[in-house]
């Protein structure tokens, strides 16, 4: 713009997609308000990022708006609403914008579905997942593929039936990448303690991707210490070193004042002295007898 060449859409595309990746909400803002001054609101490839860019940036609300804001919505803006509404634990408002997006005429397609999965497996609506994955094929006429699988293993073992999430593994292991099935249900065997498949699962991946994920040998070493198998926890943290693997610290960030802070597991921040005094603070305000009644 400095050089007088005008943004057109593709550009508005780019930038939001950009502050969707990044989650700068602040940055995604000022360009929402570029979107309207040069007249590209109407666009509804516009409304859709502008959809995706507020629900990745974790305003709900902005999403909402954005949505209403498309005076005529497609597959897309459908989909990237109900991804919002999955995203922020809005199971009630992602499942009635599917009824009325079918109501509207709209056919479902298969990211429609992950969108019903992610949110079903998110709220533990195993009944309704159950009941999307069968529409999928018998109703829609839609084949699955190993991203369906992969939510559907991920919401029952989120649930607990991981004898059922390992069934479908097995069926499917066939019909595409096992992988991308594993991954979900080892996680699934951390969570709820299941060593015996755990290790199955945790030892094929490991099997097939010696090289790739740290993840499998910290889930699997992790499995072991939870029955005290302290042996064969060391084995499979031996492996991983062996491989030239390390453990990727965990990290988050905040936006605050269009400035990015990024958080590392492990190491220390420049103002962490004040950090842990407001954490602090915090958790005595918490303690407090109001919020104590509240949750009574």
């Amino acid at each position: 713009m400095r050089n007088r060449l005008l943004p057109d859409d593709l550009t508005f595309g780019a930038v939001l997609h950009a502050c969707s990746s990044l989650a700068i909400l602040g940055h995604g803002r000022m360009v929402h308000g570029c979107v309207i001054r040069h007249g590209f609101l109407a666009r509804v490839y516009i409304g859709n990022g502008l959809v995706n860019m507020y629900a990745k940036c974790g305003d709900l609300e902005g999403s909402n708006l954005a949505f209403n804001d498309i005076y005529e919505k497609d597959l897309v803006s459908f989909n990237a609403m109900l991804f919002a509404f999955g995203l922020h634990g809005k199971a009630t408002q992602a499942l009635q914008l599917y009824e009325d997006m079918v109501a509207s005429g709209i056919k479902p397609d298969k990211v429609t579905f992950i969108g019903l999965f992610l949110t079903c497996s998110h709220s533990g609506l195993i009944d309704k997942g159950r009941e999307f994955f069968e529409s999928m094929k018998l109703v829609h006429r839609l084949s699955f593929n190993m991203d369906h699988e992969a939510c559907m293993v991920d919401m029952l073992g989120r649930g607990g039936y991981l004898s059922e999430a390992k069934d479908l593994v097995i069926k499917h292991s066939k019909t595409g990448d096992v992988t991308s099935s594993c991954e979900p249900l080892l996680g699934a065997c951390s969570t709820h303690s299941e060593v015996e498949t755990g290790t199955n699962v945790g030892a094929t991946l490991i099997d097939l991707e010696p090289r790739k994920e740290t993840s499998y040998y910290v889930l699997l070493s992790n499995l072991y210490c939870t029955r005290g198998r302290w042996k064969e926890a060391e084995m499979v943290r031996k492996a991983m070193v062996d491989e030239g693997l390390k453990k990727i610290p965990g990290c988050s960030w905040i936006e605050v004042g269009n400035k990015v802070t990024a958080f590392f597991a492990g190491q220390s921040q420049p103002c962490m002295e004040e950090l842990y005094t407001t954490l602090h603070f915090l958790e005595l305000e918490m303690r407090h007898h109001c919020f104590i009644d509240c949750e009574n």
